[in-house]
Order: C-alpha cells, then sequence, then structure tokens
C-alpha cells in the first residue's frame, strides 16, 4: 500500500482522532508560517522579539502595528486541511490541538479545538479584564494606535507572547486528548516550539503520523511520515 492508503486505513480503523496542528497548515490558505526559509521569523529577523511579553510592555505602539499587518489575519479562508478534518468529526471522535491562533479550524466547522497559543479572535483588558471579540474591536483597532478600554485599561490580544505561560486547562485538556487518542495526526508543525512540541511525548497509541514538509525530532518515533502538501493529501482522503 502507498502510503494514502495506509492513512486511510489507519482513519477507517480508529474511533479517537486527535489532529496536532502547526502553521503548515495555515499556509496554503495565505498565512505565512514562522520558521521555513519564507516564514515570518526570516523576513522580519524582529518579528520573534517583537512577539514578546517584554516587547509588548516596552513598545504597545510598535507590537501593534506588527500585529495588525502579520497576525490579524481574520479574511482568511480554510483550505482543503481544514474542511476534511471538520468533517470527519461528524463520523468520527475528531480534537484539534492547534498552535495556530487564525480560528481556520473552527471556520471550517471544527467544535473540539484546543487553542494552546490562543486566538486573533479575542481581547481582554489588563485593568478589569473585560473580554471582547474581534468584530466588538475592530473598529478602535484600526483606528487608534494602542486601543484602550471604556475603564482605561490597555486591551491585549488573547495570544500567548514569548516568556508568557500557556493556559494550565488548555494544557491538561491537550495531554488528555492525546493520551486518549488511537490515532495522532500531527500536520504541519516543525515540533520544535516547547511545552506544546513536547505533548507529543504524552501519546501511548501505535499510530503517530507524522504530515510535515521538514524533517521533525519524532520522526523516528512515527508509525508513517509524509511530506506532502496537506491541502492535496487531505483531498485524496475520504
Amino acid at each position: 500500500m502507498n502510503r494514502i492508503e495506509d492513512l486511510q486505513k489507519m482513519i477507517d480503523e480508529s474511533n479517537n482522532i486527535v489532529f496536532f496542528t502547526g502553521a503548515g497548515i495555515s499556509t496554503e490558505s495565505g498565512i505565512p508560517d514562522f520558521r521555513s526559509k519564507d516564514g515570518l521569523y526570516n523576513v522580519n529577523k524582529n518579528a520573534e522579539e517583537i512577539l514578546s511579553h517584554h516587547y509588548f510592555v516596552d513598545n504597545t505602539a510598535d507590537f501593534y502595528d506588527f500585529y495588525r499587518t502579520q497576525l490579524q489575519l481574520m479574511d482568511v479562508e480554510p483550505n482543503a486541511a481544514h474542511r476534511y478534518i471538520a468533517d470527519l468529526e461528524k463520523r468520527k471522535n475528531v480534537t484539534v490541538v492547534t498552535q495556530n491562533i487564525d480560528g481556520l479550524h473552527q471556520k471550517a466547522g471544527s467544535t473540539e479545538v484546543i487553542e494552546v497559543h490562543g486566538s486573533i479572535s479575542s481581547y481582554h483588558c489588563l485593568k478589569c479584564g473585560k473580554k471582547s471579540s474581534y468584530k466588538e474591536l475592530k473598529e478602535m483597532l484600526f483606528s487608534e494606535k494602542i486601543p484602550h478600554c471604556e475603564c482605561g485599561g490597555l486591551i491585549k490580544p488573547d495570544v500567548v507572547l514569548y516568556e508568557e505561560a500557556l493556559n494550565s486547562e488548555d494544557i491538561e485538556n491537550a495531554i488528555n486528548c492525546i493520551e486518549e487518542a488511537d490515532t495522532l495526526i500531527v500536520c504541519g508543525t516543525s515540533l520544535v516550539v516547547y511545552p506544546a512540541a513536547g505533548f507529543i511525548q504524552y501519546y501511548r497509541g501505535k499510530n503517530l503520523v507524522i504530515i510535515n514538509r521538514d524533517p521533525t525530532p519524532y520522526d523516528y518515533r512515527a508509525r508513517l511520515c509524509i511530506k506532502a502538501s496537506l491541502a492535496e493529501l487531505f483531498k485524496q482522503l475520504r
């Protein structure tokens, strides 16, 4: 059998599937990844520092200039990979654990999504804690250099920046889902960003699948490794 057939057989024989996704699943929707040759961190050498907690605090206006143009991409649409995973949820117990903040899994129709690095779809006030959606803040975000709450507090996107801890509930939920999975399918991530990449260590099943353009540190553990366009690959599955 070829690798597509092998993957299809694993999916057919599994009832509880976890997809662990990274930036590579969204590149074919037009969102750049971070670490590839053309990724955000190579195009802008300061990007990693800009997306840090200390930079947000010390250079808030510059942070928001970068954030609006590079990350606040609400008009992007899901591709075939996102749609396949959402459709599979209608037939199987499917959970998505994603490192992405773009919300494309939900936009495609997935309902069981754990966003371990947060989301561009929501914000909160650092002073009073009020939560707001992107829709509610859209006008302010693009008209004010630094958005503030009605209480005067600074508004921050609900994304996890460098130097910030992941949400403990999200970590627990992600690990529990991965531990209980029949099949774990890793899609479009280099598996080098911790602590999220370390979640893979909790998988105890036999069907670890890694689909990524470049090798990962976990390839040796995988039952199946595929180098392919994610959107094209998932178009071949049923």
